[in-house]
């Protein structure tokens, strides 16, 4: 079966190490005895951006507003923060992307720091500057240099690697803040501005409209909702800002997709609305904690929407829901649909993650669920995610016989060695794939081998044999499973009704 780990040729935009490095709504603070109570205020201009006739005049005046409050940001790297030889197992620079980006400069372990360069805007007069995460992570030391030449050591007052935003700052008076647009508000062909400092050749403009909007291409950060661009954005951009026409700040340059390492047209940036709820917290406390209401989701699918016998579109299945959780106890089940929260349309899971993950722990939400074809209003409030038992949201789970409809799948009981060697939860219970045939339709609706069934039709699985039993009993070409895969529940339809595809052949 083919389930192996998607490759991506997504970059984050800063420059490291003398080369090139391109990378569920509010955020609730946690007080802890080493954390201050400052706060940042945010300029903001909430007007609709002016999308009357299109301009034909020079730029030069909202880049003359803009271009003081954006910072070149370097730093010296720790070289603890840099610990895998290239070509080394396991490095994440043998994709041959950042290998690119990274060359021969990057050594195990360097004796002496690497230096690094991205980009930052400032966002308030007293000195808090916003950037990527991936700019000062693992930084011994931080230099801003604003655009009139004027250097200064800055402080890191706190990252949040799943939305890749970070604040630093500076000891300064009177600095140019940026003005926040709704990012919202934003629309795709509305003209945007990427202010940055590309490649270390100093402070540089480029122009291009707004691609898309909530972007989610799994770059490797739990919170995706990306606004899409054409403006060139370049290696050292990280952390640079996207204005509108009106000089408002509408995301933070994140990252850019390319085969070449250079820009290709599609760059990324967070969103300003966004960004200013993560700075806030950071700057009042250093961390961010998110809402949780401890269900497993995925996307529903046009296939399990039919499995399910709904004419949903869009929405996130519940496919798993924890013990003694908000959502337990506010009465989800697994196979209820997700449509909206609070009034707000769900159209996949991680939207769903998205928004319950900006709520504040203790927020009250209204869900509108889809239950066997019947809507209803659910309660829940969101806790802070515990500290044990976590788990990732989605679980995924395999079926299990070499009989009825799911031939070529061996399955066995899940026993005291099972449990301990696959490092099974010891709520699991259900039939441990044993074997699967690469040729069949279980493997190529992405089962594997160490993956276990919990339902089989909407049947709970709790052995080998019943596994067997469902299994050969079944008239329905199409199975439905619920199955359980590292760490993760989801659903999947095994179809061997369906001809294998020529890119499944042997």
């Amino acid at each position: 079966m083919n389930n192996s780990p998607r490759n991506t040729n997504f970059r984050r935009t800063a420059i490291a190490s003398a080369f090139i490095l391109a990378a569920a709504g509010l955020f609730a603070a946690v007080d802890t005895a080493a954390t201050g109570r400052n706060s940042v205020d945010l300029k903001r201009d909430n007007s609709a951006v002016n999308r009357g006739t299109l301009e034909t005049a020079s730029y030069a005046g909202v880049v003359k507003r803009v271009a003081p409050s954006i910072v070149k940001v370097t730093v010296l790297i720790k070289p603890s923060a840099v610990s895998f030889e290239q070509g080394q197992e396991g490095s994440p620079f043998n994709d041959p992307a950042f290998r690119q980006f990274f060359g021969n400069h990057m050594k195990q372990m360097p004796e002496e720091p690497e230096g690094g360069l991205g980009s930052g805007v400032i966002i308030s007069r007293d000195g808090y500057i916003v950037t990527n995460n991936h700019v000062v992570d693992g930084a011994k030391t931080v230099t801003v240099t604003l655009s009139d030449g004027r250097e200064f050591t800055a402080k890191v007052v706190g990252r949040d690697p799943q939305t890749d935003v970070a604040v630093i700052k500076v000891t300064a008076k009177d600095l140019p803040a940026i003005t926040f647009a709704q990012s919202k508000d934003v629309e795709v062909g509305d003209r945007v501005l990427a202010i940055g400092n590309p490649f270390g050749i100093g402070e540089t403009v480029t122009s291009g409209i707004v691609s898309a909007t909530g972007r989610r291409p799994g770059i490797g950060l739990k919170f995706e909702d990306f606004i899409q661009t054409d403006a060139a954005i370049n290696p050292g951009n990280s952390g640079g800002a996207l204005v509108d026409v009106e000089g408002r700040l509408v995301g933070i340059n994140t990252a850019i997709l390319s085969k070449s390492g250079g820009f290709q047209g599609v760059g990324l940036a967070v969103p300003s609305d966004l960004v200013g709820n993560v700075a806030q917290t950071l700057v009042s406390h250093g961390k961010v904690v998110r809402g949780y209401i401890g269900i497993g989701i995925q996307d529903l699918t046009p296939g399990l929407a039919d499995s399910f016998g709904l004419a949903a579109n869009g929405g996130a299945l519940i496919s798993d829901v924890q013990p003694d959780s908000p959502g337990m106890k506010a009465g989800l089940k697994s196979g209820d649909v997700i449509t909206a929260i609070n009034g707000q349309p769900i159209d996949s899971a991680s939207r769903l993650t998205l928004v319950v993950g900006e709520t504040t722990p203790g927020t009250n939400l209204s869900l509108d669920i889809n239950r066997n074809g019947k809507t209803e209003k659910i309660a829940v409030t969101t806790i802070v995610k515990p500290n044990s038992g976590e788990r990732a949201e989605g679980d995924e789970n395999a079926p299990g016989a070499d009989v009825g409809v799911l031939n070529g799948v061996a399955v066995g009981d899940i026993d005291a060695n099972a449990r301990r060697e696959l490092e099974f939860p010891e709520r699991l219970n259900g039939a441990v794939i044993t074997g699967v045939d690469p040729n069949c339709a279980a493997a190529r609706a992405g089962i594997r081998e160490g993956d276990v069934i919990l339902e089989l039709d909407r049947q709970p699985v709790t052995s080998a044999k019943t596994a067997v039993d469902l299994s050969a009993s079944a008239t329905n070409k199409k199975t439905l499973l619920k199955l359980w895969s590292h760490g993760n529940t989801i659903y999947v339809i095994v179809d061997e009704s369906a001809e294998p595809s020529a890119d499944t052949a042997p």
